[in-house]
């Protein structure tokens, strides 16, 4: 399970959206089991999710999709 403190500013994380799709983004911070990340091609957008939808490497991220799926 993922830690909001595994996470720091700057750190590269991956997100999975709509248990599809794993996107590349970069941790701003982190509080209360919330990480605040930015994407996109300049970091133009952000977003705040659960630490649970974070994963650390694409590896991890996938492994997760494919163990949902039933």
């Amino acid at each position: 399970m993922n830690n909001a403190n595994e996470f720091k500013n700057g750190d590269t994380a991956y997100l999975v959206e709509s248990n599809r799709f794993i996107r590349e983004v970069t941790v701003v911070k982190c509080s209360a089991g919330f990480c605040l990340v930015k994407y996109g091609q300049r970091g133009e957008c952000a977003i705040r999710v659960r630490v649970s939808r974070l994963f650390r490497t694409k590896e991890d991220a996938t492994a997760s999709i494919k163990s949902r799926k039933v």
